[in-house]
């Protein structure tokens, strides 16, 4: 990174909102885990986008975006809210019923790996060999962490029982959020403003829960405890409203290439708060494994820099997450 670079970086308006993003997109994870617990996890995610939806069409009228949209925007809105906002949360909710949230994180770390390829695929994008390096090094350390998550529950079941459900609707998760990624970059969705393109998506995404809650879980539940409801609020209004806007400025700040660095500081922040809350106890394996994710990813990172894919422009479908 040159100087100038550097320089862009330290400054107040890049490196706080920054940190900002990564660390409540860290947090967003556990949170999650209050949300499953007693409460069935797809009404969980229809609750927290009934009530993210209308403030993010609020926020695209405060910022002066254009909110009507064409037919062909309102389709490709509607397949982002399928693929993102139900998708790709409904997996990851159902996930962490069976894995630890600091290594759903870490996986959804790996976005970026689909996104390449699917972009290469579908857009024409070239992969540089040093992404593939930093991508396979990634892999691997993650691969020990799962391998470790796997060890520790070994009454799971035959083939890794619930670990290995857990581990394959993350996987799930991450496919469904990098489709929603590369969709959204063709020449349609880069005519919208994103805010707006994010509020109809989640709109649509909305629905889409509803219908499927209803059809799987029944009648919607009514949890009557505070902290379920205050963590409905915070990954709602501070988990996604909030985030999305401060990351886009970032993207058009520092690039989307140095603005995906944050998935760092997220899955550091998810996995202290897994050690911490969840109890997520160290072994050797597991520290090398988070420290080569870690090195993968910024070789990675390093090597897509100069040469950024499209769907760069949605980093931010992720799990905040995220």
């Amino acid at each position: 990174m040159s100087g100038t670079e550097a320089q862009s970086m330290l400054r107040p308006g890049v490196i706080l909102p920054f940190l900002i993003t990564g660390t409540i997109w860290g947090s967003t994870w556990f949170v999650i885990t209050g949300q499953i617990d007693g409460v069935p996890a797809a009404w969980s995610v229809f609750y927290r986008f009934a009530l993210a939806t209308p403030a993010l069409f609020l926020v695209a009228f405060l910022m002066k975006r254009r909110l009507k949209l064409t037919r062909p925007e309102h389709l490709l809105a509607a397949a982002v809210g399928i693929f993102q906002f139900s998708g790709n949360f409904l997996f990851v909710y159902h996930s962490e019923l069976y894995v630890t949230s600091g290594i759903v994180a870490m996986m959804f770390a790996l976005l970026m790996v689909p996104n390449a390829m699917f972009a290469r695929i579908f857009l024409g994008e070239r992969v540089q060999g040093g992404f593939m390096l930093g991508s396979a090094v990634a892999i691997i350390g993650v691969s020990f962490l799962l391998a470790h998550e796997w060890l520790a529950n070994p009454d799971a079941g035959v083939v890794g029982g619930n670990v290995g459900l857990g581990i394959v609707l993350a996987m799930l998760g991450i496919l469904s959020a990098s489709v929603a990624n590369v969709i959204q970059a063709n020449p349609t969705g880069r005519a919208v403003p994103m805010v707006s393109l994010l509020a109809w998506a989640m709109f649509y995404g909305t629905v889409f829960d509803g219908i499927f809650a209803l059809l799987t879980a029944g009648a919607p539940p009514f949890p009557t405890s505070m902290e379920y409801w205050s963590g409905i609020i915070y990954l709602a209004l501070i988990g996604s409203v909030i985030t999305f806007p401060l990351h886009y400025n970032l993207v058009r700040e520092i690039g989307a290439g140095r603005t995906a660095y944050n998935s760092i500081v997220t899955i550091c922040v998810a996995m202290l708060i897994s050690t911490l809350l969840e109890g997520y106890r160290w072994t050797p394996l597991t520290a090398g494994g988070m420290a080569l994710a870690i090195l993968g990813m910024v070789l990675a990172l390093k090597a897509r820099k100069q040469n950024t894919i499209k769907v760069g422009q949605a980093t931010a479908f992720r799990h905040d997450v995220d």
